[in-house]
C-alpha cells in the first residue's frame, strides 16, 4: 500500500514557476513508476508526465515538453514536478500517481495509487 501526498500548488502568473512534490509512505517507493496527471474543471483527468522507478526514463504530454521537468530522490520517498514558463490553460487539479508496473505509462488505468490533488491556477 502506497500513500501520496502532493504540495506545491497555488496561483501564479504567465510565465511563472511552480514545484510540485509528492512525497510517498512505503518502503518500496523505489520499485513503483510515478506519473503526474491533470484535470481542469469539466474537463477529463489527462497525463503530464511520468518517470520510470530509477529514474531512466521520463515522457511528457506534448503541451507541456520543454516546460515541465519530472524527477524522483527515491532516499526521499519523492517525487517532483518542476513547472515552468506555466501558461494558463496548465490551470487544473495536479495529482501524482503511482504504478506498479515497471513500464511508464500515459494511462490512468495503470496506476495504482492516487494523491488527493494540489491546485494549480495560471493567471494571464
Amino acid at each position: 500500500q502506497v500513500q501520496l501526498v502532493e504540495s506545491g500548488g497555488g496561483l501564479v502568473q504567465a510565465g511563472g514557476s511552480l514545484r510540485l512534490s509528492c512525497a510517498a509512505s512505503g518502503r518500496t517507493f523505489s520499485i513503483y513508476t510515478m506519473g503526474w496527471f491533470r484535470q481542469a474543471p469539466g474537463k477529463e483527468r489527462e497525463f503530464v508526465a511520468t518517470i520510470s522507478w530509477s529514474g531512466s526514463s521520463t515522457y511528457y504530454v506534448d503541451s507541456v515538453k520543454g516546460r515541465f521537468t519530472i524527477s524522483r530522490d527515491n532516499a526521499k520517498n519523492t517525487v517532483y514536478l518542476q513547472m515552468d514558463s506555466l501558461k494558463p490553460e496548465d490551470t487544473a487539479v495536479y495529482y501524482c500517481a503511482a504504478g506498479r508496473s515497471r513500464l511508464i505509462s500515459t494511462t490512468t488505468a495503470r496506476y495504482d495509487y492516487w494523491g488527493q490533488g494540489t491546485q494549480v491556477t495560471v493567471s494571464s
